[in-house]
């Protein structure tokens, strides 16, 4: 009897072994008669082995399509997962009685799935489960970048039904520091002469050939005088109200002779410099404007309606944290302005234009790193000769009929960026440009003519520390 039970069990165990599927290994599971029986969990194209403490006559399950039963023995049966989902499976006695009904769950197989997490990220703490026929990954991973391989490689496994609830660790806010700089210079100088003679009837311009007839400067009397290169008027003899143009004249017996000089030189330096800093969370956006809105009328069917333009400083970027302290950057940068000197009138509005220096890019840097992600040189060149035709080119006195401008215009920009990795600070340790000021009694403000009474900085502590920076430094949070 003993050989006999011996055999059976070599028999049933070389039945499991040639059913089971190559690679996989068949669970057990042990029902008792009148005991509830437990969830059966089977693996997708995998098996498990149910025993019964009877023998059964019937058996069957509820959904052939989510798991396949043979059976090996009339107290054994092999159950092979098909399809990820919930079935039952009914155990009947031989006189027709119920000996049990296992739940199966069959789920995907990940087993696999954890093997090759960890080969390819070792040391992460990603945690994976599986729920209903998906899988979930919950945990706390170290950069969005490994997350992204995570659930890339998960797709492989249970395509269009992962759930990613894991948390990235470490600092995920970015403070953004952008500067704009930017110098302009500008040169413009020039050289003009006029030569005018008249006589009691007549005045004649050689610079135009004109013959004014109405004009008589006997006595030396204020006119318009001849050939002025702007126009300028005033007395013969006397410096002209005009900065840089002299006249001069005399009389050679009834003619008398006029000349006007000008020169003019006149430089400029314009120096523009912005600093915006915005903080935002990795993977949000954040804006940031300083300036203003500009009205602009719009014609539309139902008439002219007002649209606004902003102006001033502009900042908008995504920080995304990459990989540890690897910060990945997608922003748009911009500082623009009014510019009077050019203008527009259409139906009554006179509109200016805007002079604006923009840069929108993606780049990538580490935490306190900085990129120049923008730059402009430019170099405005402009020459100017006018004569009267050859009296113009007659050497020396050539240069009396003669007007000579010069113009160049040099303007430089650059765009900066620096991130920095930051997290909120003591609410002890803030202090405001505000703060540093108070009003002023009326002895300081009408014995001494302050506008302002002594700054009332912390002395110690975390905000005397930012007080001494005076008005610099990163107000409200920390560096990493």
């Amino acid at each position: 009897m003993k050989m006999m039970n011996i055999f059976k069990a070599a028999l049933i165990g070389c039945a499991v072994i040639g059913t089971t599927p190559t690679g996989a290994f068949a669970d057990k599971l042990r029902v008792m008669t009148g005991a509830p029986s437990g969830t059966l969990n089977v693996p997708m194209n995998r098996a498990v082995v149910v025993e019964s403490d009877e023998p059964f006559a019937e058996i069957s399950v509820a959904n052939a399509e989510i798991a396949d039963i043979s059976t090996l023995s009339d107290r054994s049966i092999y159950v092979l997962g098909r399809a990820p989902g919930r079935t039952t499976m009914t155990l009947l006695a031989p006189d027709g009685s119920l000996i049990t009904n296992v739940q199966i769950q069959v789920t995907p197989d990940i087993t696999e799935f954890k093997e090759r997490l960890k080969q390819i990220m070792p040391g992460e703490g990603i945690e994976v489960r599986t729920a209903n026929d998906g899988i979930v990954l919950s945990g706390v991973i170290s950069s969005v970048t490994r997350m992204e391989r995570a659930v890339e490689l998960a797709e492989r496994y249970a395509p269009g039904r992962v759930s990613n609830l894991m948390n990235i660790g470490g600092t995920q806010q970015v403070m953004l520091k952008v500067r704009f700089a930017e110098m302009a210079r500008s040169v413009s100088k020039n050289l003009s002469s006029s030569v005018g003679f008249l006589n009691d009837i007549n005045v004649i311009d050689p610079a135009t050939g004109a013959i004014d007839a109405a004009t008589n400067w006997s006595g030396g009397s204020s006119g318009t005088l001849i050939g002025a290169a702007n126009g300028v008027t005033g007395a013969l003899t006397a410096k002209d109200d005009a900065l840089g143009a002299i006249k001069f004249g005399g009389s050679l017996g009834g003619v008398e002779l006029a000349v006007v000089l000008e020169a003019m030189e006149q430089k400029g330096v314009v120096r523009t410099l912005a600093e915006p800093n915005l903080t935002a969370l990795s993977g949000q956006q954040a804006k940031f404007l300083a300036g203003g809105e500009y009205p602009i009328p719009v014609q539309t069917p139902n008439g002219i309606v007002i649209d606004y333009k902003p102006f001033g400083v502009e900042l908008e970027f995504i920080p995304r944290v990459v990989n540890g302290d690897q910060i990945n950057l997608e922003l748009k940068a911009a500082v623009s302005g009014i510019d009077s000197t050019v203008s527009y009138a259409i139906d009554g509005f006179s509109l200016n234009s805007f002079k604006r220096r923009e840069a929108s890019t993606t780049v990538e840097m580490r935490d306190g790193q900085s990129f120049a992600i923008a730059g402009l040189l430019q170099d405005d060149f402009q020459d100017l000769n006018g004569q009267v035709p050859w009296l113009g080119d007659i050497p020396v006195l050539g240069a009396l009929f003669r007007s000579m401008d010069y113009q160049r215009a040099q303007s430089e920009l650059v765009i900066i960026v620096t991130p920095h990795l930051v997290s909120p600070t003591s609410g002890a340790a803030l202090i405001l440009p505000t703060d540093r000021v108070r009003v002023p009694t009326e002895a300081e403000m009408f014995l001494f003519g302050k506008t302002f009474g002594g700054t009332t900085k912390p002395q110690s502590g975390g905000a005397g520390e930012v007080a001494k920076q005076d008005f610099q430094g990163s107000y409200g949070y920390v560096m990493e």
